[in-house]
């Protein structure tokens, strides 16, 4: 099955997982590695660098062979971000960038206000953009146009597990852009996972659904098989919902009782 391109790089997993919110880091790594996520996110204004072991989180994510997706996580103004991205790409010598612009603290919706101008800025300077946004097929298409290299618009707001709340603004967004359309925030179980892809979507992104589930790496391995079978069944479509029956077998030939 092909797989994910973001920027100029193709990836074989279609989900991207957080690395915040895990007691320590030998179980973040192994709720990683059973994900089969190849791309882990790292809240740069609020990364905890190291735990109890003194591992440093950037050297053991590199190490295990995971492209570093930093994301602007806390900031509430397009400049804030902006320094936010630009400070990540000199420590960690990347131009990927996951761009986050929150409007409040409790709700942690984007503020579209401040995330367009971002992600204009960020684009122009050479950053490959994933912005976290609102499921409106307008803004997607807005940051489309700037040049972003995916939309991630929210399922639901981040770490309810509310699950898909929108699907049909979802599909829209699917059907309006051209780029990769990745879930962000609101994933709460596999089955989340799994509707999201099967409207469509290119991929998923989530982190407290696995860090703060009872087994986070049982949690992970769902996670991995929900997002692949639900790919494969968008892939294979569906049937027509219908309200009445129809039978799978013909009536055609069908032996008559005496």
């Amino acid at each position: 099955m092909e797989g994910l391109k973001i920027g100029d790089t193709v990836y074989q997993s279609r989900l991207l997982i957080g690395t915040a919110g895990y007691p320590n880091f030998d179980l973040m790594i192994r709720s990683l590695e059973a994900s089969g996520a190849e791309i882990a996110t790292v809240a740069m204004r609020r990364v905890k660098l190291s735990d109890a072991s003194g591992e440093n989180l950037f050297n053991l994510l590199r190490e295990k062979g995971y492209t570093i997706l930093p994301n602007t996580s806390g900031c509430f103004t397009a400049k804030d971000a902006v320094l936010t991205a630009q400070l990540a790409r000199e420590a960690l010598d990347t131009s990927l960038v996951k761009l986050e612009v929150i409007g409040d603290d409790q709700t942690l919706f984007p503020d579209v206000e401040q995330l367009l101008p971002a992600a204009a800025t960020l684009v122009k300077d050479g950053f490959t953009v994933m912005p976290y946004c609102n499921d409106d097929p307008i803004t997607c298409k807005k940051l489309e146009d700037i040049g972003c290299a995916t939309v991630m618009p929210l399922g639901a707001p981040i770490g309810s597990g509310m699950g898909i709340r929108n699907p049909y603004n979802i599909q829209i967004i699917r059907d309006t852009v051209s780029v990769p359309v990745i879930v962000d925030a609101g994933v709460g179980t596999a089955s989340d996972a799994a509707i999201a892809m099967e409207l469509g979507c290119d991929g998923v992104l989530l982190s407290t659904a696995v860090a703060k589930a009872r087994q986070p790496v049982l949690m992970a391995t769902a996670m991995r098989k929900a997002v692949e079978a639900g790919r494969e069944a968008f892939l294979a479509g569906r049937i027509p919902r219908k309200l009445y029956a129809t039978a799978s077998s013909p009536w055609e030939g069908m032996i008559n009782k005496a």
